[in-house]
Order: structure tokens, then sequence, then C-alpha cells
């Protein structure tokens, strides 16, 4: 009559577990982002500082000093079309690099406590969105000091980080489970993210440098539907005037959708599979 302790519950039962541990999620999440700079002398100002300082530093190499600026347009074109690229790309980012953590990090409230794993991931996943809500602020001053005034189109912004935000929870339940039995992934995943970082038009428009570099029309495909570049190209649509429905890769939400729904909950099948695995070893 006994029962294995730690079983992993069916996938069903898992949800709900889940599901009923909503307040401790959002709770944790807020709790991680009020301590993350609690150190800092400025505090929660660097939740807006550090993305602002990284766009900072590519306008500088990229806007002046490699003139991408007047390639595109003029700086009241690329400036937002740069901080926009750098806070969406950051979001991402950030989610995974927290997510190959989640577990390898937080061992003793995992062997101490009984709870879905899945917890932890997903509420480093949110500590992220609200990280990139508060930057989203400075966007907005951002937009408007260049001369980009809020309109019905913005409205666009509300799916795209919906969207954005289940491929990101995917993408940080992947990685917590591989990091939770690859402690050094934590080390080499920096350097595939910053690959993916210019892979994805971060700092410029990769289509465009694609086409003068003749490259192949499958490789232009490819680039632009990997997921992180999708994301950036549907906020930049919706919050630059001047970035046309012909700057989307074809099939766009199609592409957004779908990375969402395949990363999310595969990422998310993929987690409770080796739930009884955390912790232990």
């Amino acid at each position: 009559g006994l029962a294995v302790s730690g079983a992993r519950p069916g996938l069903g039962e898992y949800v709900r577990q889940l599901w009923d541990r909503r307040h401790f999620i959002v709770a944790f999440s807020r709790a991680k982002l009020t301590a993350q700079y609690s150190k800092a002398k400025l505090g929660q100002v660097w939740q807006v500082a550090t993305p602002l300082l990284n766009a900072m530093v590519y306008f500088f190499i990229f806007g002046l000093l490699m003139q991408r600026g007047k390639a595109m347009g003029g700086m009241g074109i690329y400036i937002p079309f740069l901080v926009t690229g750098v806070f969406v790309f950051t979001f991402t980012q950030s989610s995974a690099m927290a997510g190959v953590r989640a577990i390898a990090g937080n061992l003793g409230l995992v062997r101490a406590l009984h709870f879905p794993r899945a917890a932890l991931p997903v509420s480093f996943a949110l500590q992220q969105l609200q990280q990139l809500l508060f930057s989203m602020g400075v966007l907005v001053v951002v937009l408007v000091a260049c001369g980009h005034y809020p309109d019905v189109a913005w409205l666009v912004v509300v799916p795209t980080l919906v969207l954005q935000f289940v491929f990101n929870t995917g993408l940080a339940l992947v990685m917590a489970r591989l990091g939770s039995k690859t402690p050094d992934l934590a080390q080499l995943l920096p350097f595939l993210l910053r690959t993916w970082m210019y892979a994805s038009g971060v700092m410029y428009s990769m289509t465009d440098q694609l086409k003068k570099a003749h490259a192949p029309g499958w490789v232009i495909d490819v680039l632009g539907a990997n997921p992180a570049s999708v994301f950036i190209d549907l906020m930049r649509f919706a919050l630059i005037d001047s970035f046309g429905a012909g700057k989307l890769p074809p099939h766009v939400w199609a592409l957004a959708v779908g990375w969402a729904l395949v990363v999310g909950v595969g990422g998310f099948v993929f987690f409770w599979k080796a739930e009884e695995q955390y912790g232990r070893g």
C-alpha cells in the first residue's frame, strides 16, 4: 500500500498542482525581482538601466561607428529600431539564463519542499516579464522622443508579449532540465545566446544584410523565421511607424503562434518527464 515518494504525477494532475501554487509563483518572482539589485545603491533602477546601457553600447558601435543609422534613414528610425530589438531579445536571453539555473541554483528549496518543480522556471520567466514591463516605460519615452507616437498599432504589443512569454517559459523549462543535469551548460549558454543575438537582427536588419551578401533565399527565410527575430519584428512593426508589414517575414503570426505552442507546450512536457529526478543524485 506504499507509494513512491516524489513520484511523478500524471500530466493533468501536474498542471492542476502547478495552478494551485500560482500565488507562490507570482510571489516568488516578485521577491526575486526585488532581491536582484537589493545590494546595489541604485537598486531597482538597474532593471531599466542594464538593457538601456547595452543599447547605448550597440548604438555607439553600430549606429555611430558603422553608420547603420544613415543606412536606415536616420537616427529617428535607427534608435527605436535598436532599443526595441535589445529590450525584446534581452527578455528571451534573460529567461534562458534564469531557467538554466532554476533547479541547480535552488537545490535547497527543491530538496526541502514538495511542490511541482516547474514552478521555479515559470516564476523566473515571469520575473523577466515583469522586468521587461519596467523597460517598456523607457522604450515609450525613446519612441516618443524620436517622433513615434502611440496609435492603434501599439495594441499589437499585447499578443506579441503573450506569445513571447509562452515561448520564453517553455525555453526556461527546457534549460532548467538540461541545466539540472549539466551545470556546465550555464557557462556555455552565454556564448550560444550571443550567437543567436547576432543572427536575429537585433542591431541591424538581417534580411537587408543577407540580400546585400547575395545569400541564398532559404538562408534568408530560415534566419527570418527564427523565434527571436519573429518576436522582435512583430514588436518593431507595432511600435515603429516606418517598419511596415513589408518588412515582416511571410506568415509571421503563424510563426509566432507556432513557436509559442511548440516550445511552450513541448518544453513543459519535456520538463515534466524528469520531475522525479530533480534534486536527486
